[in-house]
């Protein structure tokens, strides 16, 4: 174990276990975390050299390889509780894609979802036992996130009792699906249902593309893979062009929209029930933020522990980077927000199963509040956590720009969750919309509930005082009144978003040029009520914390998270009054104090979040510390290295030497 990390862990104030334990849900799901995690890093099954020595065709294949592996050992281990299989999967795959995730992740979920009960009984069973083997096909080459206006079609035969799906356009092409290219044989494709001479909007139909015996593509399926992206490189992100494919009328999902045999539309009680597997995803990507930041906090901090370099004073031995103020800076606001999105991601799964039941039991009213909770936050994670990655990365130097580290391969598996299920403004703008709109009903004299209830409250009930009066009501010590802080910049946010829209509108412009003119004051609106989200539920959490040591660590922790948050947003603040001038300088100075307390915490706090090395599979996060060692060996395995001379040197240099 390398000293310095040894002495590190030495000086943590609180109880590790504990804290890990708050982490997973308790203690009973961290033992079943930890055991699962044990049952497949022992496989030799999942052994497999470094896939950054692979090319891209070998890192697919080994990952289908891997995921056939995962399949039978689920179910010879009897495995079925989805956290239980998400754990283990992870396990296999150390955290990265792979080209069974859209099978797994939307294509059972929609079945499940979405289908009627014989439905259920055709399709799931198969599914499950992977004789079907699924993919989620909804963006085209020409369309993502505004999905109402994907091209592909579904037009009904009521002669044959068929629907006819077509790719009309070159930009109808769907482009992106995850397992589409080479693994799946069926796909649940998004399109636009004609019957009885009508359009009825988007719907998704189970469509099969490649023959269950032989795997080639069926008459009228042009399928295949799209090439290499900026990361990815085990899943065969694939396209599909379908030719007047003719499927079963029982093969349009049918728990809530029907056809009738003769072509009638039966309408689904709410036209967002199509985007339910979306919404699904978008939650879990809040959870996929916490994982991604809070291993790449790991990877630094760890690292920033043991790498000395420069000197503090002249003649004395070079300090660990992590003491110099402007590592801690880089760092533990990160750190913070890692905890901030753990927990935020905890409290979005529980809403999401909660407010799913209702659906099940007939109750649509909180779909709505859902659909702008999970836009609104799958967008202020992913941003957060994509540019917090690339920071970590840097905060380690030229070691982190090294494969070795596994920065670069979290912040490439991780950026595209800033586009995919929805482009993140386009999500943050969704998110207004149900802003405005709740806003506007709260001045009509309706009382909100749920995420929009703060909007009912009048304007004036924080009281900022003129700027002659100073000081203002906010404490920068209380926590309880930064988040009534942030609450009153959002409702502000919101209130001049609305008014600006509604001066653009009086101007006699339409409704789209009123709504675009006004679309940089409604992105910051969704942001400032996400960002009040996120600090106040942190501040929830902690009144769960019953262990004093860990409440303090986690109370700094939350402190630095929110008094960040207002240094990096002043303008919004001193605007709404709710800051003075002279309380930014006593900001700064808190910060500082804050990073000096949680500097003896550090690794432990990473520590806390209890990922093995060999889900890290990082040389500079290594838990014990000894970076250089491995750096040298993890070199040496380097396919350039098989040979002390390359081929290249006598095909090329050596003949251009003798000519010149």
């Amino acid at each position: 174990m390398n000293p310095d990390i040894s002495r590190e862990r030495e000086n943590a104030s609180f109880n590790l276990e504990i804290l890990t334990n708050i982490l997973d849900g308790g203690a009973e799901k961290t033992r079943r975390r930890r055991e699962i995690e044990s049952l497949v890093i022992s496989d030799p099954d999942f052994q497999h050299e470094d896939l950054n020595f692979l090319s891209r065709s070998e890192r697919y294949d080994a990952a289908v390889r891997k995921s056939a592996q995962m399949i039978l050992k689920l179910r010879e281990y009897g495995i079925s509780d989805p956290e239980e299989i998400y754990s283990y999967k992870s396990c296999v795959h150390r955290g990265r894609p792979e080209p069974l995730d859209l099978h797994l992740g939307m294509f059972l979920p929609t079945l499940l979802n979405q289908s009627s009960p014989e439905q259920l009984e055709t399709f799931f069973m198969p599914a499950w036992n992977l004789e079907i083997i699924g993919t989620y096909a909804q963006t085209e080459m020409g369309h993502g996130t505004h999905i109402r206006a994907l091209e592909t079609t579904a037009t009904y035969d009521p002669s044959t009792q068929e629907f006819v799906l077509n790719s009309p356009t070159i930009s109808s092409i769907k482009w992106w699906p995850g397992g589409l290219g080479k693994t799946s044989n069926h796909a649940i494709v998004l399109a636009q249902l004609y019957t009885q001479g009508k359009c009825h909007g988007l719907h998704a139909f189970i469509t099969p593309i490649r023959s269950m015996k032989t795997h080639m593509p069926l008459p009228g399926v042009v399928v295949g893979d799209i090439g290499p992206k900026f990361g990815f490189d085990e899943v065969d992100n694939g396209y599909l062009k379908l030719e007047n494919v003719r499927i079963p009328r029982e093969n349009m999902l049918m728990k809530y929209a029907k056809v009738e045999p003769d072509g009638t539309y039966v309408k689904p009680p709410s036209d967002k029930l199509t985007y339910g597997t979306m919404v699904f995803i978008r939650s879990m990507i809040v959870g996929e933020s916490a994982r991604a930041l809070s291993k790449s906090c790991t990877i630094a901090i760890r690292y920033s522990a043991v790498r000395h370099q420069s000197e503090l004073r002249p003649g004395e031995p070079e300090p660990q980077i992590l003491d110099y103020q402007t590592q801690q800076y880089k760092l533990f606001p990160l750190l913070a927000t890692a905890y901030a999105f753990h927990f935020v991601g905890q409290y979005m799964s529980k809403t999401y199963h909660r407010i799913s039941g209702d659906i099940n039991q007939g109750d649509f009213s909180e779909l709505p509040e859902l659909h702008a909770l999970s836009a609104g936050l799958k967008a202020f994670t992913t941003w957060a956590t994509n540019a917090g990655i690339e920071v970590c990365r840097m905060s380690c130097g030229g070691h982190g720009y090294s494969r070795c580290s596994s920065l670069p391969d979290i912040y490439v598996t991780f950026t595209p969750t800033c586009t995919y299920e929805g482009e993140n403004t386009v999500m943050m703008l969704q998110t207004a919309r149900y802003l405005v709109k709740s806003y506007k009903q709260a001045r009509a004299g309706q009382q909100l509930t749920g995420i929009v209830s703060y909007l009912n409250e009048p304007q004036n009930r924080i009281q900022p005082h003129s700027v002659s009066s100073r000081p203002t009501v906010v404490s920068i010590n209380d926590l309880a009144s930064l988040v009534e802080a942030y609450k009153f910049r959002a409702s502000k946010l919101v209130e001049m978003a609305a008014k600006n829209l509604q001066a653009e509108l009086q101007h006699s412009k339409s409704n789209e040029d009123a709504w675009n003119n006004s679309s940089i004051d409604l992105v910051r609106a969704s942001d400032a009520h996400c960002h009040y989200m996120v600090v106040k539920l942190f501040a929830a959490k902690l009144s769960e914390i019953e262990d004093a040591a860990v409440h303090s660590v986690l109370s700094t922790l939350a402190l630095l998270y929110a008094l960040h948050g207002v240094a990096q947003n002043t303008g919004d603040f001193l605007q709404a009054g709710l800051l003075s001038v002279p309380q930014l300088t006593q900001i700064s100075q808190r910060l500082k104090d804050l990073l000096s307390d949680l500097r003896p915490n550090a690794v432990a706090l990473v520590d806390a979040f209890d990922y093995r090395d060999e889900m890290l599979n990082s040389v500079l996060g290594r838990y014990d510390g000894n970076v250089y060692e491995h750096m040298f060996e993890w070199a040496k395995r380097s396919p350039l290295n098989h040979t002390e001379v390359h081929e290249s040197y006598h095909k090329y240099l050596k003949p251009l030497q003798s000519k010149l």
